[in-house]
C-alpha cells in the first residue's frame, strides 16, 4: 500500500504541469500553493483514468529496470552459479544446455515440480542440471540441505536429493538416517559429515547468489539470461530449453 501511495504521489506531481497548463495561460509562479493543489485535485477528479495510467506506466518501467538489473547481475555471476563450488550437478555434466534450480526440500512447490525435473534429466541427454541448495523454510530445511551436501562424500548426492525431495514429513536425525540407509549411504558417516564447515560455506554462498539475483522464493530457475520463478510445468521447462537451444 505504501508503495502504491508513493507511486501515486509521483504521478500526481507529474500531472501538476498538465493541470496548470490546462487551467489558464498564466505562469506557474502566478499561482499560490493552495490554488495549485485545487487545480491538480480538480483535474484528477475530472480525469481519474490518468493517474491509473501513470501508476501502471511507472510500475512497468520499474519492473523493466529491475529485470534488466537482474539480467546484468546474472551475466556477472553466471560462472559461480553454473559451475561454482556451491553448485551440485546432475544430468550430463558436459551438456549443451544448463538449467539451474534453486530449491528447498520443505517447499511444496519444489516437490510438485520435482517429477518434471526428473523427467527432463532422464529424457534429455544434453541437459546439465545445476542444483542450488537454498534452504529458506526453517531449521529443518537447513538440516535436510546439510544431509544432501554431506552425501557428496559418498558419491550419492543425486540419490539423496531425489529421496529428500520426495519425502513427506519432518526432517529429523531419525528420518535423515532412514533416508540415507534407503539410498545406500553409511548413516553414521553422513551425520558426521553434516557438521563440515565446507557445507556452511556452500549454503551461505547460495544465499548470497540468490540475494544478488533477487531470488526470494523456491523453486526458481535460471536458463540462459532468464530467471524464472515458480513451479512451472514440464512443458514450460521443455520450451525454455528448446528456446535456449535455438539461441
Amino acid at each position: 500500500m505504501m508503495k502504491r501511495l508513493r507511486q501515486f504521489a509521483v504521478a500526481a506531481t507529474c500531472l501538476a504541469g498538465i493541470g496548470l497548463a490546462s487551467a489558464a495561460p498564466a505562469a506557474a509562479e502566478d499561482y499560490t500553493r493552495e490554488e495549485i493543489e485545487q487545480i491538480i485535485h480538480a483535474y484528477l477528479m475530472d480525469h481519474p483514468e490518468v493517474i491509473i495510467e501513470a501508476v501502471r506506466a511507472l510500475e512497468a518501467r520499474q519492473q523493466a529496470e529491475a529485470q534488466e538489473q537482474q539480467r546484468q547481475t546474472l551475466v556477472t555471476l553466471r560462472p559461480d552459479i553454473v559451475d561454482g563450488p556451491s553448485t551440485m550437478v546432475a544430468g550430463n555434466p558436459d551438456g549443451d544446455i544448463t538449467l539451474v534450480e534453486f530449491f528447498d526440500y520443505r517447499c511444496g512447490y519444489c516437490k510438485r515440480v520435482a517429477p518434471s525435473i526428473m523427467t527432463l534429466v532422464e529424457a534429455d541427454p544434453g541437459l546439465r542440471l545445476a542444483m542450488m541448495e537454498f534452504p529458506i523454510l526453517g531449521e529443518q530445511s537447513v538440516y535436510a540441505a546439510r544431509a544432501a551436501l554431506a552425501s557428496v562424500e559418498q558419491n550419492r548426492y543425486w540419490e539423496m536429493h531425489a529421496a529428500l525431495i520426495n519425502f513427506r514429513g519432518d526432517f529429523t536425525e531419525e528420518t535423515i538416517r532412514a533416508i540415507a540407509v534407503s539410498v545406500g549411504l553409511d548413516d553414521d558417516k553422513l551425520i558426521a559429515d553434516m557438521a563440515s564447515p565446507e557445507i556452511d560455506a556452500v549454503i551461505n554462498r547460495n544465499y548470497e547468489l540468490a540475494q544478488a539475483l533477487q531470488i526470494n522464493g523456491t523453486p526458481a530457475f535460471i536458463i540462459g539470461s532468464q530467471v524464472v520463478p515458480g513451479a512451472i510445468s514440464l512443458e514450460a521447462l521443455q520450451q525454455l530449453i528448446a528456446d535456449e537451444r535455438q539461441g
